[in-house]
């Protein structure tokens, strides 16, 4: 069974592309994030083309900068759109920001989330971000994290490996040791960044800004992430980003992150595409 996980950066933008996507990489359960539309629009431009494909889809979006979705071929029950003791922003009163969508899909718990920026350190976002971090650690403590996936953009990098310049970064999100500790009482959870564990030394980002040569350079971050509990991390068979969907015309700023599950534990597996050769996947670790 594949997921995989891609902040799109406006679903309408990217809906040819995403569209082939679908069809070259065939993912069972897909995760998106900063689709920019609302749920009546989503419909509107998905809807007849996803079932085409097999795929139902639960989307939660306001039609602004956020929404998230699942999408998946192997079911999709129980759809629950934000967290618990969900933060707002700017005020309490403020409308809950479409920033997370959970569903079980084939048996996992599959959350696909678009954590907050946080803007600067000392702006009042980055306290919401914090917040919402820990609001998102304990809806996943209430609902199994042992089979819970958690997948989209984080907007932390977890370490100083997974930017191209840690000092080019000092003094930004993303980066901050209180980020960082917010992610990681997440993982603390049970849940395992299966990307590193598949490739503890290797050089991988899922994100590079639209500045020119920053892709070609790899001068990137890698704050799209897969988290997953103890009993999924355990079928893991692939995890890879996919570079390819980040070139060409008109692409997102960020890559795919695919990960590919073997058989669950009773016994059955979904349709599983070979990964693709280098330069898509990543290259073999020492």
């Amino acid at each position: 069974m594949r997921l995989g996980t891609w902040n799109v950066n406006s679903a309408l933008s990217r809906l040819p592309r995403l569209l082939d996507w679908l069809d070259r990489r065939a993912p069972d359960i897909v995760c998106l994030q900063e689709t920019k539309l609302s749920d009546e629009a989503f419909d509107e431009a998905f809807g007849a083309e996803l079932a085409a494909r097999g795929y139902a889809a639960a989307h939660y979006g306001q039609g602004r900068w956020n929404g998230v979705a699942v999408l998946s071929r192997v079911g999709l029950e129980d759809v629950v759109r934000g967290l618990d003791g969900e933060p707002r922003f700017p005020t309490p009163d403020s409308p809950p920001e479409a920033r997370a969508i959970s569903a079980t899909c084939s048996g996992l718990r599959v959350t696909s989330v678009y954590v907050p920026n946080g803007r600067t350190p000392d702006d009042p976002h980055f306290r919401y971000k914090l917040d919402w971090l820990a609001a998102l650690r304990d809806h996943v403590a209430r609902h199994a994290p042992e089979v819970s996936v958690v997948a989209g953009d984080m907007n932390v990098a977890p370490t100083d490996d997974d930017v191209w310049d840690p000092v080019v970064f000092i003094g930004s999100t993303h980066v901050t040791p209180a980020e960082r500790k917010a992610l990681a009482d997440l993982t603390q959870l049970g849940l395992r960044d299966v990307v590193r564990d598949r490739w503890p030394r290797a050089r991988v980002f899922t994100y590079w800004d639209y500045r020119a040569g920053h892709f070609p350079k790899d001068l990137g971050m890698r704050i799209d992430l897969v988290l997953a509990g103890a009993q999924t991390a355990g079928r893991v068979a692939a995890a890879w980003v996919d570079r390819e969907a980040r070139k060409g015309k008109a692409p997102s700023d960020h890559a795919p992150v695919i990960v590919d599950l073997d058989t669950a534990p009773d016994g059955d597996i979904g349709p599983v595409v070979p990964p693709p050769s280098s330069p898509a996947r990543l290259p073999h670790r020492p």
